[in-house]
């Protein structure tokens, strides 16, 4: 299931809400009485959807996924800046949004989330704000923000640090990356532990200068005296003046390199590669095999309403572990341009779903060079193809629970077992995606045991669960196994 939104002040959708269930919201600056859903439950197996009804508007918000499985989403827009949303699913018809008005301290448009070993999640940011807070807080102490000053230092006339990147780090601390700076970060001590280089080039990277970010696997089998190595990749963006140029006609070149930065190391400083083509408003996700799809965007322009040119619809894999000059490939695109407000979510057959563009300030489908698009697609990425099935892995059976430091087995069923050596499990945290950020997204590779032939084509494989809460905060995620660089169908499992 993916669950999906939209804001409320655009006007009626075309899906009604069921039960003659209307949404009544004397503030909302378009319609006071709303009979129609703005957010949906969808169902990718059936290709069916079920209307949700979310009371106040989400327009560029925030979110993270509670340790029970429940969707917790921060603030929006107008009546929607202050509130905290849940949605803990359930096996029938009756679950919906939960809205919980005024619990943010100070209003969340644009803020970014990150859930944190303790179950709570941490909101960094948004439009004017520089500072974070907490959900949920301690009932016992006053509401509060802390200060960040990483936001004001890196905000600009266009106002671009929107939508910082944030990472947890398997030492506890924080990422935070906004514009060109970035930072390693105690949010339980409110302290800077340390100033990174700042990205080469000088070039801004959030919104609207919307590039993206991911934290590349973390792999636990590794002696138990090596710390485990935390590597971070920004990609894409749009060049400092990019959204002012853009108001007057202007559109120029998006920023073609990507950094990473090992941050685990003694003196981490960026190491810099260039994308096959520039690309602003692009969508980074790890695929279970560990490389990085970088998917949608432009490469003209930057984010904003009209504001981008030039649809980038060829999609790239990065891989990580490979030299240098052999990282990136470049696959077979869509004919849809998905600028402005599109979004990608890895799903749990191994495809990456692709929805959404509206580059324009209401809906227009009609007479413009890049319409509104309403529309979904799936990307197959090269794992997925027939010619594999002979090495592709079958769950057969996992425990649902793990347990931190927990001995489990995962048995699967394949064709043919090529070698020990090629196979992995992986787990994959599920991510709130917005803006070109899957927030809260982590790959962790599972200590490795052994692996035993129980049947014809069958076997088990012996792990360890994730060793602390900072590596893999506790929660659910999509388990894969991956073999000779092909993965598995994923199980849902939970990590307590």
């Amino acid at each position: 299931m993916v669950i999906m939104f939209d804001r409320t002040d655009y006007g009626p959708s075309n899906i009604s809400l069921p039960g003659r269930q209307c949404r009544h919201d004397p503030n909302d600056t378009l319609l006071k009485v709303d009979c129609t859903a703005h957010s949906i439950l969808y169902d990718i197996g059936t290709n069916t959807l079920r209307p949700l009804n979310v009371q106040t508007d989400t327009w560029c918000s925030s979110g993270a996924v509670f340790p029970d499985g429940t969707l917790v989403q921060t603030g929006g827009y107008n009546d929607g800046d202050h509130v905290v949303r849940t949605f803990t699913p359930c096996t029938g018809d009756n679950c919906d949004w939960l809205e919980f008005p005024n619990y943010l301290v100070q209003r969340r448009w644009y803020a970014s989330n990150q859930i944190l070993p303790d179950g709570r999640i941490i909101i960094v940011g948004g439009r004017r704000q520089f500072n974070y807070e907490f959900y949920p807080r301690n009932f016992q102490d006053p509401p509060r923000t802390f200060w960040l000053d990483i936001l004001r230092q890196t905000r600009d006339q266009d106002e671009n640090n929107l939508y910082p990147f944030l990472h947890l780090l398997p030492d506890g601390n924080l990422f935070i990356f906004a514009n060109t700076k970035s930072i390693l970060f105690n949010y339980n001590q409110n302290v800077v532990v340390r100033e990174f280089p700042e990205i080469p080039g000088g070039e801004p990277r959030n919104y609207p200068s919307t590039g993206s970010s991911v934290l590349l696997p973390l792999d636990e089998n590794k002696p138990s005296n090596v710390n485990i190595e935390a590597e971070i990749i920004v990609c894409g963006g749009a060049p400092r003046n990019s959204f002012v140029l853009a108001s007057g006609g202007e559109f120029i070149d998006a920023l073609g390199t990507c950094g990473r930065l090992k941050v685990s190391g003694q003196n981490p400083y960026w190491v810099m590669e260039e994308m096959p083509v520039p690309r602003v408003m692009a969508d980074m996700l790890l695929l279970p095999t560990g490389d990085v799809i970088i998917i949608n965007g432009a490469s003209l322009g930057t984010a904003g309403w009209e504001y981008g040119r030039d649809p980038v619809t060829k999609p790239v894999i990065y891989r990580p572990s490979e030299k240098p000059n052999r990282r990136f490939s470049v696959m077979a695109g869509s004919q849809r341009p998905r600028l402005y407000h599109s979004a990608a979510v890895l799903v749990p057959d191994g495809r990456v779903l692709v929805g959404g563009s509206n580059p324009h300030v209401y809906y227009n489908f009609t007479c413009v060079e890049y319409p509104t698009d309403l529309s979904l697609e799936a990307f197959s990425p090269p794992y997925m193809s027939v010619e594999y099935e002979p090495v592709r892995p079958r769950i057969v059976s996992v425990k649902e629970v793990l347990g931190y430091r927990q001995f489990f087995s995962v048995a699967f069923a394949v064709p043919e077992l090529l070698s020990v050596s090629v196979l992995s499990v992986r787990l994959v945290a599920p991510s709130f995606t917005t803006h070109s950020f899957a927030m809260n997204q982590r790959m962790i590779v599972m200590k490795l045991i052994g692996v035993t032939r129980v049947a014809p084509e069958t076997y088990e494989i012996s792990l360890v669960g994730p060793s602390t809460g900072e590596i893999a905060p506790p929660g659910y995620y999509l388990l894969f196994v991956v073999h000779a660089d092909i993965p598995s169908s994923a199980a849902w499992v939970k990590l307590q």
